[in-house]
């Protein structure tokens, strides 16, 4: 039986199951919860041509879309080619592979879509499917709850929530809830806690998990938000880079936005409080990232680790070229740019060329004499930003006006 058609594959679904790594296991307690982001497994499969070839067949079904009875000719023709000995049934074990892997990168990819669009939909509904052969009743209880997305309960609960779960979530807005009859979000249900013996057969004895009732042990985890916080560019040495002098003609910048006098941070405010602030408007806090859909339609992960430092770990509210009192003006660029540029550089400690992002404004900030004209960067390097009062007869930003204009703010 094929999944239901919640599990149509799309780009973001995609792009989940291709980044992972291929691991050989010999039982499925090796890799647990979050782990399962970054690695493909097949449990018992310790091979790596075994594993490889798992994963083709896997990758082909979510690009494709196709049934589990095709994934079944595969999975035969794998078997029969290393002569697998797998623990259960071939029906049971080849629809565990599908129907898991299905599932769990689509939920994954469903993630950064619900987290793209929170602002206007922040609201997260639980779906029961229809479509499960033996439905469990703790699933069937949460179908129509409605949550906020940063509950703390998703954290646990966010689907797929068990084997052969198709469980899913809908995002909704406060019109939606009004025409539900809702003047808000439902209540959580308590998480009440059981722990759980894992891992009998495995060759390395049996393990001890707590895990929510009504949650397999292994999904008590939201699939894809590990890779998300992977995701959040690290602070890079130094700052943006400008480019050699643009002798083509290029339309002047548009004025200068006057920015609240609260965007200036004091010195009393501590690192974590400053980089607190930075992260609100994105919707992300110290404890979890959020997906941010710019002008452009680019999606940047922005959590606190662009303020880590990867040496030490330490919280630094700064960056070389950032003044710490204008950190926020870092976060007024990405979200409201006057300009956004994209450019090719070649980076002399990476060895190789990287595709930048540039996002620029000029700001009018209270008792500034001139507007402060302010580039942040962006690359498979990390991050960095920098503000600077305006030069008095200079082109505002010339430097970084390189490469190709993706966005111009309306004048």
């Amino acid at each position: 039986m094929a999944l239901s058609a919640t599990s149509l594959p799309f780009a973001e679904q995609n792009q989940f199951f291709r980044r992972k790594l291929n691991l050989p296991t010999n039982a499925w307690t090796d890799i647990y919860t979050r782990e399962h982001d970054y690695a493909f497994v097949v449990a018992g499969a310790n091979r790596d041509d075994l594993v490889q070839d798992f994963r083709q067949a896997v990758e082909k079904a979510i690009a494709d879309g196709t049934t589990l009875e095709d994934f079944r000719k595969d999975f035969d023709r794998i078997v029969a080619k290393y002569g697998w000995s797998y623990r259960g049934g071939r029906n049971w074990r080849s629809r565990v592979i599908y129907e898991t892997n299905m599932q769990s990168s689509y939920m994954a990819g469903r993630l950064e879509q619900l987290m793209a669009v929170r602002e206007e939909r922040p609201y997260w509904q639980y779906l029961h499917s229809d479509a499960v052969e033996h439905p469990r009743p703790e699933h069937e209880a949460l179908n129509g709850l409605i949550l906020r997305w940063d509950d703390p309960w998703w954290k646990y609960f966010f689907p797929i929530n068990a084997w052969g779960c198709q469980c899913s979530v809908r995002a909704l807005s406060e019109d939606d809830l009004r025409r539900m009859g809702k003047d808000g979000p439902d209540t959580a249900p308590p998480i009440v806690w059981q722990t759980r013996t894992i891992g009998q057969n495995s060759p390395d004895g049996p393990r001890i998990v707590e895990v929510p009732t009504g949650i397999d042990p292994g999904f008590e985890y939201m699939p894809g938000q590990a890779r998300l916080d992977s995701a959040v560019p690290f602070p890079r040495d130094g700052g943006p880079e400008p480019g050699l002098p643009n002798h083509l003609p290029v339309d002047p910048l548009p004025p200068a936005r006057p920015v609240p006098a609260s965007q200036v941070l004091s010195q009393e405010v501590s690192d974590a409080e400053a980089v607190q602030r930075f992260l609100q408007p994105f919707g992300a806090t110290l404890d979890e990232p959020a997906v941010f859909k710019d002008v452009v339609g680019e999606r940047l992960v922005v959590g606190k680790e662009m303020f880590t430092s990867p040496a030490n770990g330490e919280l630094v509210a700064q960056q070389p070229n950032l003044a710490r009192s204008l950190l926020l003006l870092a976060a007024e660029a990405l979200l409201q740019p006057a300009e956004v540029w994209v450019r090719l550089d070649w980076v002399e400690a990476l060895k190789k060329a990287v595709v930048r992002r540039r996002y620029l404004a000029s700001l009018l900030v209270k008792d500034e004499p001139s507007p402060v004209q302010v580039v942040v960067e962006i690359d498979e390097a990390g991050w960095s930003a920098s503000a600077q009062p305006a030069q008095e007869g200079q082109q505002p930003l010339s430097s970084f006006r390189q490469g190709v204009r993706l966005y111009q703010e309306k004048k």
